[in-house]
C-alpha cells in the first residue's frame, strides 16, 4: 500500500508548488489589470450607466448633487462618454448591479484604486453612499480582477482621492472624503508592495485631490489655483513635475473642465463647452477629445469621476 504521507496532497511526488507571484499571474489566472501611473496608453475602464437609481430625487442635496439631472440626458451623454473611450481603443465594462443602487454608483472612480496587483476597494465618507462598493466588488469579481483590500474599521478612502507619482510612489489625499485611518491602511497595503504613500492635506471646499490635481504626461502637471498645498507643490516639484495652473475658475467650478482622465501620453477625454481650459491645454501640446458631461455636472461630478480606470499600457 502507497504510503500516504508520500502522495502528492502532502508534498510528495506530483506535488506542482505555486511559484509564481500575484503580479505574475495577473492575465493568466486573473484578468490583466493594473496601474503605476496616471498617464500612459489607458486600456480598460469601469463605468455605470446611469439609470433607475436617478428616479425619484425630489431633493439633491440629500443624494449629494447640485441639481436632479434628467435621466435621458445624462443617459445619452454616458453613452457618448464610453464611445468615445471605445474609439480611443479602451475595454470598457460595466457595473452591473443586482438590485437598484444608491443614486452615485456613476461615480465609480471614487470606488477604487487600482495597483500593479490588483484593486483596493474604497470605503465612501457620506452614508448617501455606503455600499457602493459592494457592487464594484461583484463586478470586479466577475471580471476575475483580484481585491487586494478592503479599507475597513472607521477608515474612509475614495479613490479619487490617490494618484500615482511614479511607478514607486503615490499621493492620498486626507479631507472630508478621505480620513487618515483609510489612507494609513491604502499605505500600509501598498507599502508592501515596495510603494512610498505620501499624505498631503486637501483645502476645505475640496471634494477630491482628483478635482485639484491632474496629470497628463510623466513630468506635467495641472493643477487648481488656492486648492493645492505648498507640501503638495513641493512633492510635485522634487518628483520632477513641472505644475501648470488652468486659468479659469469658473470652467473648472462650473463644468469641472479639469476633471478629465488621460488617454496617453498628452492626449485627454475632456470636457467640451470650455474654451478658456482648452485652449490652455492645447498651448501646453495636449491633445483634447471632448464629450459633453453638462448634465453630469449636475450631479457634482466630471469625467474623471465616472471613469474607474482598471489598467495602463
Amino acid at each position: 500500500m502507497k504510503d500516504r504521507s508520500k502522495a502528492s496532497p502532502y508534498g510528495g511526488e506530483g506535488w506542482s508548488p505555486r511559484e509564481k507571484s500575484l503580479k505574475e499571474e495577473i492575465g493568466t489566472i486573473w484578468s490583466s489589470c493594473g496601474v503605476n501611473n496616471e498617464w500612459t496608453r489607458l486600456r480598460k475602464v469601469l463605468l455605470h450607466y446611469p439609470g433607475i437609481e436617478l428616479t425619484g430625487i425630489s431633493d439633491p442635496d440629500k443624494v449629494q448633487m447640485i441639481e436632479i439631472p434628467f435621466i435621458e440626458i445624462i443617459a445619452e451623454q454616458h453613452d457618448e462618454m464610453a464611445e468615445a473611450y471605445r474609439n480611443a481603443g479602451v475595454i470598457v465594462s460595466y457595473v452591473e448591479p443586482s438590485e437598484k443602487p444608491p443614486p452615485n454608483l456613476m461615480f465609480v472612480a471614487d470606488l477604487l484604486f487600482v495597483t500593479p496587483e490588483g484593486v483596493i476597494l474604497s470605503r465612501p465618507a457620506s452614508s448617501v453612499r455606503a455600499g457602493e462598493e459592494r457592487f464594484v466588488a461583484e463586478k470586479l469579481s466577475k471580471l476575475g480582477i483580484p481585491i487586494l483590500r478592503i479599507v475597513r474599521g472607521t477608515g474612509t478612502f475614495e479613490g479619487a482621492d490617490a494618484a500615482w507619482l511614479n511607478p514607486d510612489t503615490i499621493m492620498i489625499g486626507v479631507g472630508f472624503r478621505t480620513n487618515k485611518e483609510g489612507a494609513e491602511q491604502v499605505s500600509s497595503l501598498l507599502n508592501e508592495m515596495g510603494v512610498e504613500s505620501i499624505t498631503v492635506e486637501l483645502p476645505p471646499g475640496s471634494m477630491h485631490l482628483m478635482g485639484n490635481l491632474r496629470f497628463a504626461d510623466h513630468n506635467l502637471a495641472i493643477c487648481r489655483h488656492g486648492h493645492l498645498s505648498d507640501k503638495t507643490l513641493e512633492v510635485l516639484y522634487e518628483h520632477g513635475f513641472s505644475t501648470h495652473f488652468a486659468p479659469d475658475e469658473s470652467e473648472i467650478a462650473l463644468a469641472l473642465s479639469m476633471n478629465f482622465v488621460t488617454l496617453g501620453p498628452k492626449k485627454i477625454l475632456t470636457a467640451d463647452g470650455n474654451p478658456k481650459t482648452q485652449a490652455f491645454y492645447e498651448d501646453l501640446g495636449l491633445e483634447c477629445h471632448l464629450v459633453d458631461i453638462s448634465e453630469v455636472t449636475k450631479a457634482a461630478g466630471g469625467i474623471g469621476c465616472l471613469t474607474g480606470v482598471l489598467e495602463r499600457e
